[in-house]
């Protein structure tokens, strides 16, 4: 009779405690989604501000408010929307899904497999001008190699933080501040953490707008962000066919040496190559249609994906922070590369030029010239910028390859 006693005093105590869980769980969802709906807002607000990309901010933003509004309650007593299901893999299930979830279509067919990812490379491809690059190589790799410090020291990192090795690859490639290789990276090695990863990427990739300035003035004096880059021949113009024959080496070898990265590599240069080769009308749409379209539902999706019960996610405070480490030590690394050349040529070459070595195309560059120009006017730093931020994106690429091939 005692031993039933206790069994019975037992189990009450275990459905009281279930019930507080219970609560303290609707009340953190609770919690969560009215702070995603402001969040989201806010990401509105600082995209039509220009704070931070609109193009971007402003669908995700939106996307984040209203999934976590549209809330419905199932018959089985569980929550549910019609927006999206990322973590559906059953083939039947999800042909069940897809006629109702209306995002599914678009979230199943470009963005799980990183095609929208690749879209948008294709898109800077277009944007970007190689003849920087094939100017000054050895000072732009250099540079992009110093930028990188982020993603290989965020990796022991995040495995001391109870992450595993392919887990701390997808989130270390933050460090590289280009948001379509993130997520690439972590749909190839984290497709369990890989809606977290990417969001974290997205959200702190605006950081580097508002961020780095301050980094910058930080660890360069006023009198070293001043100084002016003098060239006794400028550098000769690069021809359309040396920037193709370029494009088409490096796509041919990056593929050979990283064939798992091959998509990356293939959509960046082919933006390239079609604009080498004078195709304007198909350069008209991958730099119009294609790359503003696949952004616009690239923000769109990314805030659907904010929905409470996938960021409650037990890592996402570790991902927080090992992101925006990844990103400040890329940035220090990329300042740091800048003071060696400083020394290298006897204080001829302004070190800010390091920081566009972080390959967010091209805001680091923009936000280097910019605070140059706040010291000295005169002083005209953006093609050394451009280039370092243009190898910058192909170092992202190789390491995102380099990454993949290791632990995948």
């Amino acid at each position: 009779m005692m031993n039933l006693r206790c069994m019975k005093t037992f189990n009450f105590l275990d459905l009281f405690q279930g019930i507080a869980t219970l609560v303290d769980s609707d009340i953190t969802i609770f919690i969560a989604r009215i702070s995603l709906m402001l969040l989201g807002m806010l990401l509105v607000y600082l995209g039509k501000k220009g704070v931070l990309e609109p193009l971007l901010m402003v669908p995700m933003g939106l996307g984040m408010a209203a999934i976590n509004a549209s809330v419905l309650f199932l018959p089985d007593g569980s929550q549910g929307n019609i927006f999206v299901d990322p973590l559906v893999t059953d083939t039947n299930q999800l042909m069940n899904i897809m006629q109702i979830n209306w995002l599914q279509p678009i979230y199943t067919f470009t963005f799980s497999n990183g095609l929208i990812a690749c879209f948008v490379f294709m898109g800077i491809g277009v944007l970007l001008d190689v003849g920087y690059l094939i100017q000054r190589p050895f000072t732009s790799m250099f540079l992009a190699f110093f930028a990188e410090l982020g993603t290989f020291a965020t990796i022991p990192l995040a495995t001391a933080m109870g992450l595993n090795i392919r887990e701390a690859a997808s989130i270390a490639m933050v460090g590289g501040a280009d948001g379509p290789m993130v997520l690439f990276t972590s749909l190839m090695l984290a497709k369990n953490i890989f809606v977290p990863i990417t969001v974290v990427a997205y959200l702190y990739l605006g950081l580097t707008y508002g961020g780095y300035p301050y980094l910058i003035r930080l660890m360069i004096p006023k009198k070293l962000r001043g100084i002016k880059m003098e060239q006794k021949t400028p550098p000769k113009p690069v021809s359309s066919s040396a920037k193709l024959a370029f494009a088409v080496v490096m796509c041919t070898v990056l593929c050979l040496l990283f064939p798992v990265a091959g998509p990356l590599f293939f959509s960046l240069f082919v933006g390239v190559a079609v604009k080498e080769a004078g195709l304007t009308h198909i350069v008209e749409f991958i730099s119009g249609p294609l790359l503003y379209g696949s952004t616009f539902l690239l923000g769109l999706l990314l805030g659907i994906l904010c929905e409470a019960h996938l960021l409650l996610n037990p890592k996402i405070l570790t991902l927080l922070f090992l992101g925006i480490l990844a990103l400040l030590i890329s940035g220090i690394g990329g300042i740091l590369g800048g003071y060696l050349l400083y020394f290298f040529t006897g204080g001829k070459f302004n070190p800010v030029i390091g920081i566009a070595g972080v390959s967010c195309v091209p805001s680091t560059a923009k936000v280097a010239q910019k605070e140059v120009s706040k010291v000295n006017k005169d002083s005209i730093i953006l093609s050394y910028a451009i280039g370092a931020n243009i190898c910058g994106v192909i170092t992202s690429a190789i390491i995102a390859g380099l990454f993949i091939t290791l632990f995948k």
